[in-house]
């Protein structure tokens, strides 16, 4: 295997965690609008924990596009 084929599968491999934070983002408001529909009193008080979550997945999406960048033109 030579470099260039590493680096396209080592970024591959990388952008597999950008699809598992867009599934993670869309889990985590259909849960939270799943439970929010159920007690509505309690949603305001888990929108916090909702945007703290949306904001830690989020970026774990951009750093697994940073890496696949990483991979494909500095390396």
């Amino acid at each position: 295997m030579d470099a260039t084929a590493a680096k396209f599968l080592g970024a591959g491999i990388a952008s597999i965690g950008m699809g598992l934070a867009a599934i993670a983002v869309g889990l985590l408001f259909a849960m939270f609008l799943s439970g929010a529909l159920r007690n509505p009193a309690a949603a305001d008080a888990q929108r916090p924990n909702l945007i703290f979550g949306f904001a830690v997945t989020e970026a774990l999406g951009i750093f697994a596009f940073l890496v696949a960048l990483l991979l494909l033109f500095a390396v």
